[in-house]
């Protein structure tokens, strides 16, 4: 009995081949797939805090070039922290101390240690003691 070449085995070694193929192309998809940066991440997560995070009051603390140290309080545990503001320069004020004082702080209610003051859509800061809102140059 001649079966020709289409055999069991030789089917066998056809679809084998065939899925170890489909297999390879999928992780050189997945390979190939640019993963975020750092600082997308980052961007991401100050995106998902201002639209989902629970708003509470704080305290901003210091202020440094591109840092805002600040204090809030989640179900009587106080947070001392702060948040990198490198790529958030644009919406800071020119006068970095007056902000210094009450801020409006969003947080994630499961993890209340994970918190922002500023993003790019929304800004807990305040300016403080009759600090003007106008730039240095408009000022009367």
């Amino acid at each position: 009995m001649d079966r020709g070449i289409f055999t069991n085995e030789v089917v066998g070694y056809a679809v084998g081949g065939l899925a170890l193929s489909a297999g390879i192309g999928v992780l050189v998809l997945l390979r190939r797939r640019k993963r975020k940066t750092p600082e997308e991440l980052e961007a991401l997560r100050r995106t998902w805090l201002s639209e989902n995070g629970k708003l509470g009051g704080g305290e901003i603390v210091e202020v440094q070039e591109l840092q805002i140290s600040y204090l809030y309080d989640v179900r009587g545990i106080t947070y001392n922290t702060s948040q990198d503001v490198t790529t958030l320069q644009h919406r800071l004020p020119e006068d970095r101390w007056s902000i210094v004082g009450a801020v409006g702080v969003k947080y994630d209610p499961r993890n209340p240690a994970n918190s922002i003051v500023i993003s790019e859509s929304w800004t807990g800061l305040r300016q403080q003691k009759g600090a003007a809102c106008l730039p240095r140059d408009k000022r009367p």
